[in-house]
């Protein structure tokens, strides 16, 4: 003991604090392993109560390492800091749907198109929502994620944050598996969501669907299975054929936008929500001297909300109930408000 303090006195102060945390960081890295190892026992179990067969079980558990990686991306989602400020919504819509962007879905629109328009005679979902989605999610097909799914979930799954989700998720990857889609082929996001249209493990098993008639839900590279894909979720999330997700509009600078103001507090994403006024029909709107900037009125009996994303005086949407769908895709204004304004610029 004597000795190691004489040794440490001549080290310098950097070369002591590299030394001490050498020393803490090498118990606490065999101790996470050993308590991740430990935790895919737990997850094992849980899968085969759930009807995974343990030959994927034991096929997949014991390849599987902590990726500390995910771990810290997750613990840097808005979501842990709910009071942030909102940024402006126009460099978010510059950036997604820009030129490059609209002329690749223009392109895709025009190469699929006579898949595009079975699937939206059979749906009702539009061809242009379609590839306006695949074009967020993965820009065409081309960014679609290099972690490893089975390790990634599972990782995320033991630290704990969001356990339930994404243990849940992590079987359903292995369900997959027992479905027969190869091992190779489940590389994703580093939060577990994969293929053309990003969907999650659990979203893949009850919505994925064979657009080009081989048999196979092949997300990954089949551009009519992404697509059909797409439709199905939006057909499943409630969406209604024949109406606008919405439009832009001009707002009259003297409109009463207090007694506009929601009193309905949504469950699921309430802070994107409570930015929404409260719902009027067409013809309700027409009569406050909103006008439409780059379409003709829906029928007066259709419902929207008014959104002014960056607030009085620069510009705003009457969003109708389709525009909930896309937010159940994913829940952000500005997410869904770029997939809406795609749409329109792929379909022109």
């Amino acid at each position: 003991m004597w000795g190691w303090r004489i040794a440490i006195s001549r080290l310098s102060a950097s070369a002591v604090a590299l030394a001490l945390a050498s020393t803490v960081a090498a118990p606490a890295v065999a101790q996470d392993d050993a308590g991740f190892r430990a935790y895919l026992d737990t997850l094992g179990q849980q899968a085969l109560a759930q009807g995974v067969s343990r030959r994927t079980v034991d096929a997949v558990l014991p390849t599987l390492t902590l990726n500390q990686r995910v771990i810290d991306l997750d613990r840097q989602q808005p979501e842990t800091r709910p009071n942030a400020p909102i940024p402006a919504f126009e460099p978010y819509r510059r950036q997604h749907v820009d030129a490059s962007r609209i002329e690749r879905g223009r392109a895709a629109y025009q190469r699929q198109r006579p898949r595009l328009e079975r699937i939206e005679r059979e749906t009702g979902v539009p061809e242009s929502i379609m590839v306006a989605i695949w074009g967020h999610e993965t820009n065409y097909g081309r960014v679609m994620g290099g972690f490893d799914l089975p390790r990634a979930l599972a990782s995320l799954a033991y630290e704990g944050r969001r356990r339930d989700l994404f243990s849940t998720e992590f079987i359903a990857t292995l369900k997959m598996i027992d479905r027969g889609v190869p091992r190779e082929k489940l590389v994703g996001s580093w939060a577990g969501a994969f293929g053309g249209p990003q969907f999650l493990p659990s979203v893949y098993l009850r919505l994925a669907r064979d657009g080009d008639g081989d048999g196979m839900a092949d997300i990954w590279t089949s551009e009519p299975d992404t697509l059909a894909s797409i439709a199905n979720y939006f057909v499943n999330a409630g969406w209604r054929p024949g109406q606008p997700w919405g439009f832009a509009v001009s707002v009259p600078a003297g409109l009463n936008r207090g007694a506009l103001v929601t009193r309905m507090s949504s469950p699921r994403c309430p802070r994107v929500q409570e930015r929404h006024s409260q719902w009027r029909t067409m013809a309700e709107w027409r009569a406050l001297g909103i006008v439409p900037t780059t379409r003709a009125w829906p029928a007066d009996s259709v419902q929207a909300t008014l959104l002014e994303p960056d607030g009085v005086g620069k510009g705003g949407y009457l969003l109708t109930g389709n525009y909930r769908v896309i937010l159940d895709y994913n829940c952000s204004n500005f997410y869904a408000l770029s997939v809406g304004l795609l749409a329109d610029e792929v379909e022109h």
